[in-house]
C-alpha cells in the first residue's frame, strides 16, 4: 500500500516539473516582436514611472484593464492618463504604445510579458521616449510634416500653426472644427490632410476625417513642432505641383456667374455654368495628377 502511495507521488511530481519545464520553454504568447524598455503612467505634465507594477501585472494575467486604482497613484487629478509603454522593435527602433485610462493592455505584442524580463535598465527618456537611443527626443518618427489643411477639396484652410500647438500640448488628440476654430465648407464633412516628406524623399499625404483621432507618433519633432515652417505651395492634392493660376481665376468667374444667374427669375444657363466649373475642376485635378 505505502509503495503504491509513493509511485503515485512520484508521478505526481514528475507530471507537475514536466509541466513546469514546457510552461518554461513555452510560456504562451511571449513570442511578441517588441521588448518592453520602460513604462510611464500619468499626461505629459505629470507622469511616473511604473515599469515594476506592469511586470506584477503582466506576471498575473495577459490582459488588464487600468487606471488609477491599477497603479495606486493619480500623478495629475482631473485629467485623463495614459499608460505609455516604449518598447525596441525586432529593427532596433523604438516605438511608444499609448493606453489611454479604462482602457485595457494587452500584452501580446510584447516579448517576455509574462515572465516580466524586461525594463530593468536605467531609463534617461522623457516622456516623449527616445530613452536608449541617445537622442532622448522621442520624436522620431519618420516623417517630416510640410503642411496641414483643413477642409474639403472644394474650401480649405491652412491649419500647421494650431497643429503645432496641438502638438506640443499632447501626443494624440480628437479634431474637428472646435479643434481648429473654423468650419472652412459648413455641411460638408471636413478632413485635415497632413503632408510630410518620407526617409526616402517622397512626399506622402495622410489623411484624418472630422471627429477621428490624430496620432503623432509617426511624425518626426512632432511634440516640439519644429516642422511647417516654409511656405507651402502644394494644393490639396498636395505635391507642391505647379500652380494653375488661369484655370483658378476661371473658376473664380465662374462662380460669380453662377451667382448671378441664381438670383435671375428663370433659369438663364445655370446648368451649363454648373457643368463648366465641373470640367474646369476636373481638368485641374488632372493636371495634379499626371
Amino acid at each position: 500500500m505505502f509503495q503504491i502511495i509513493r509511485l503515485m507521488i512520484a508521478l505526481v511530481v514528475t507530471v507537475v516539473s514536466s509541466l513546469g519545464t514546457f510552461a518554461g520553454q513555452n510560456y504562451p504568447g511571449d513570442s511578441g516582436q517588441y521588448t518592453i524598455l520602460n513604462a510611464q503612467y500619468g499626461t505629459a505634465r505629470r507622469h511616473v514611472d511604473v515599469t515594476n507594477r506592469l511586470k506584477e501585472l503582466a506576471r498575473q494575467d495577459r490582459a488588464f484593464r487600468m487606471g488609477n486604482s491599477t497603479f495606486g497613484i493619480d500623478p495629475d487629478p482631473g485629467q485623463e492618463k495614459i499608460l505609455r509603454i516604449y518598447a525596441r522593435g525586432p529593427n532596433g527602433q523604438e516605438r511608444v504604445f499609448d493606453y489611454r485610462e479604462g482602457s485595457t493592455v494587452d500584452g501580446s505584442q510584447f516579448r517576455s510579458w509574462g515572465r516580466g524580463e524586461w525594463g530593468n535598465g536605467p531609463w534617461n527618456g522623457g516622456w516623449e521616449g527616445g530613452g536608449y537611443g541617445g537622442s532622448n527626443d522621442g520624436d522620431s518618427g519618420q516623417y517630416i510634416i510640410l503642411s496641414a489643411q483643413y477642409g474639403t477639396a472644394r474650401r480649405h484652410v491652412d491649419v500647421t500653426n494650431r497643429l503645432r500647438e496641438l502638438a506640443r500640448q499632447d501626443r494624440t488628440f480628437r479634431m474637428g472644427n472646435s479643434t481648429f476654430g473654423v468650419d472652412p465648407d459648413q455641411g460638408q464633412e471636413k478632413t485635415l490632410r497632413i503632408y510630410a516628406r518620407g526617409p526616402n524623399g517622397q512626399e506622402r499625404m495622410f489623411e484624418y476625417r472630422e471627429g477621428s483621432t490624430v496620432d503623432g507618433s509617426q511624425f518626426r519633432s512632432w511634440g516640439r513642432g519644429e516642422w511647417g515652417n516654409s511656405p507651402w505651395n502644394g494644393g490639396w492634392e498636395g505635391g507642391r505641383r505647379e500652380e494653375q493660376p488661369e484655370m483658378t481665376a476661371a473658376i473664380q468667374h465662374l462662380r460669380e456667374a453662377q451667382g448671378n444667374l441664381a438670383s435671375a427669375s428663370h433659369d438663364k444657363g445655370g446648368q451649363l455654368v454648373n457643368q463648366a466649373i465641373t470640367e474646369v475642376e476636373q481638368g485641374i485635378q488632372y493636371d495634379n495628377t499626371h
